[in-house]
């Protein structure tokens, strides 16, 4: 069994930020669960370009607000507490902070290593060993 608290995990070097947001890496690809799951604040205000072309995500938005632009038609989504969105066709997207932090957790499949951030074209690399 693997018990941690998200506060062990924010003092750890599980806990990666940039300009635009933070995240708490809780379960990693080490773990070996087969996915990975992230406590992430995406800041007020602040605009990141992601596009996972490795990886699958489903994001919960647990507090705050914001929104997403699907960059491919141009669809923006209020994202908002008790907002779910799966990134199931690799969507490469704008995400957007709202008037406050968003408090977000997200899953990964494949799982993420733990220090990864986007590359220039908002991607994660592939972590194939």
């Amino acid at each position: 069994m693997i018990v941690r608290t998200l506060e062990e995990c924010e003092n750890s070097e599980r806990r990666v930020t940039t300009e635009t947001w933070e995240s708490t890496r809780m379960l990693l690809k080490d773990d070996n669960m087969g996915f990975s799951f992230h406590i992430t604040t995406i800041y007020a205000n602040k605009e990141t370009h992601i596009h996972y072309k490795n990886h699958l995500e489903s994001v919960y938005c647990m507090s705050g607000n914001g929104e997403i632009e699907t960059l491919s038609d141009g669809k923006v989504y209020q994202i908002r507490p008790g907002t779910l969105y799966i990134l199931d066709k690799h969507d490469d997207h704008m995400l957007r902070g709202g008037t406050e932090d968003m408090k977000m957790a997200c899953v990964f499949n494949p799982p993420i290593s733990g220090r990864e951030v986007h590359d220039k074209d908002g991607v994660y690399p592939v972590d194939n060993t």
